[in-house]
């Protein structure tokens, strides 16, 4: 036992020691129908050994077939059924004089029966054989395909799901992913054969509930093999029945109204191919002109025209109907969402006027106060002037006339010599009263020179009499309610 370990071993290494003086690509891989090289150099050693041939072979389920045949004194040899497709990629080792360092070898044309373990093997004087091993995948592009499931799908049943398309990744190795990229309301459903050549087919069905909604939506479906991305999209056309709507009634046909008119409006796909109109109330007015799916009323409306018109859509796939019910009024219904705008409008034009009302009031009050802030007294009131007689003097106001007494007592000892000392004169009450009007008039003549003076025009000279004197007055003194006057120039600002 203890002997067979130790050959084993020795023998390990001396492999081990032969693989490293064969270099080679241990993964090459390359596509069904490409080309690709195995590569293989040997490294000599020093001092070199001699190469007496180099073989490559193919390495499969356990047997060794040869491919490739180079030797300095024979030449070169490719075998069958490798002889149309491999060749040592260095010229000179077809020489007559060969280089058998790098023996790399071309494949063209790979099939997927190449895939295998290539062995590149170099048989040298004194050392023996050494070899190293290229494993070579090949892959296999898929055919993608994506169709619809029918040229023409019709749609069905709120309920009834159906394939509407088909994604089909064919013979390809390693085998495709499938997936869809849409906003449509659907689901996929997958499945993978394996094939006799090592190949796979994935089909991808899309299922969904076609629709009027569905039509012309865009479906894409998208395949990724192998690091690369392929992808096919196909446009739905969906056919249904028609989807019909009554346009032109408008809930306000009142009597006397003009050009009115109704439209039988409709989705439909195949187009609509045949419109027709009833009056569910009876025969069509002979006023209302039928133009396809044109209902004309001519001249002014009348209550004859209320009722119910129906409108018949047909086309391939079906036949479909819509209604509407019109009522004539005597007089328009104005909406109400017009009648709050009028409303709005009219509140809103009040409050412009109001504010603009206001405004006038503001200014207004303004220039009166700042005239009368103007026409203050900032004066000494003891400067004022009095128009006394033919001159004037400074006072603060009219002399105040003493109160006079009804009845005058003296005491009992008093003789009339003494009371007419006393007063220099006999007094009575009589002669006391007229001397108080007096007075009063000689106050209201003073009164009377304001309204005189401002009778004048601007820089004028007025005259005042008083007393039968002639006094000079100019346009800039403002007589005062006590009787005295101010200058304008001196004393307002």
């Amino acid at each position: 036992m203890m002997v067979v370990k130790i050959f084993m071993y020795f023998s390990a290494v001396i492999i081990s020691g032969y693989s490293q003086m064969v270099q080679v690509d241990e993964i090459r891989s390359g596509y069904a129908g490409s080309q690709v090289d195995l590569g293989c150099q040997f490294v000599n050693s020093d001092p070199p050994v001699k190469i007496s041939q180099v073989t490559w072979q193919k390495f499969i389920n356990g047997t060794k077939q040869n491919v490739a045949i180079a030797n300095p004194a024979l030449g070169v040899s490719v075998l069958a059924p490798f002889k149309e497709r491999v060749r040592f990629k260095n010229p000179a080792v077809r020489r007559l004089t060969p280089s058998l360092e790098d023996t790399t070898i071309t494949f063209s044309n790979l099939r997927l029966t190449d895939e295998a373990a290539y062995i590149c093997e170099y048989t040298t004087f004194p050392a023996g054989n050494r070899e190293n091993t290229v494993n070579l995948t090949v892959y296999a592009r898929p055919m993608i395909q994506m169709s619809l499931s029918t040229p023409t799908i019709v749609a069905g049943p709120a309920n009834l799901k159906m394939t509407v398309a088909s994604c089909l990744s064919a013979n390809g190795k390693p085998p495709g992913v499938i997936t869809w990229d849409t906003s449509l309301d659907g689901e996929a459903s997958d499945s993978e054969v394996r094939n006799s050549d090592g190949t796979f087919t994935v089909r991808s069905d899309y299922i969904m509930i076609p629709t009027q909604q569905t039509h012309n939506q865009k479906l894409t479906c998208i395949t990724t093999y192998h690091n690369e991305r392929f992808s096919e999209s196909v446009t739905l056309n969906i056919q249904y029945e028609p989807d019909i709507t009554i346009e032109g009634y408008d809930g306000n046909w009142y009597l006397n109204r003009e050009s009115v008119q109704l439209i039988c409006q409709a989705d439909a796909n195949p187009p609509v191919s045949l419109y027709q109109w009833k009056f569910l109330n009876g025969s069509i007015p002979d006023r209302v002109e039928i133009r396809d799916n044109l209902l004309l009323f001519k001249g002014p409306v009348t209550y004859d025209l209320a009722g119910t018109y129906l409108c018949d859509a047909t086309n391939s796939i079906g036949t479909r109907s819509a209604s509407v019910d019109v009522n004539i009024t005597e007089f328009p219904i104005i909406p109400h969402d017009i009648t709050q705008g009028q409303q709005g409008l009219g509140t809103a034009i009040g409050m412009v006027a109001l504010g603009g009302s206001l405004l006038v009031v503001a200014i207004t009050l303004l220039g009166v106060l700042f005239r009368r802030r103007q026409r203050t007294f900032k004066g000494d009131y003891s400067t004022k002037k009095h128009v006394l007689g033919s001159s004037y003097r400074k006072g603060g106001s009219l002399q105040p006339y003493p109160p006079l007494p009804q009845v005058l007592i003296c005491p009992e000892d008093f003789d009339d010599q003494k009371k007419a000392e006393m007063y220099g004169r006999p007094i009575s009450l009589t002669e006391n009263i007229h001397e108080l009007q007096d007075n009063t008039d000689q106050m209201n003549r003073s009164f009377s020179v304001e309204s005189k003076v401002e009778e004048c025009g601007y820089g004028e000279q007025c005259f005042a009499f008083y007393d039968e004197t002639e006094l000079e007055m100019s346009v800039d003194m403002v007589p005062q309610t006590d009787g005295s006057v101010i200058s304008k120039e001196e004393w307002y600002v």
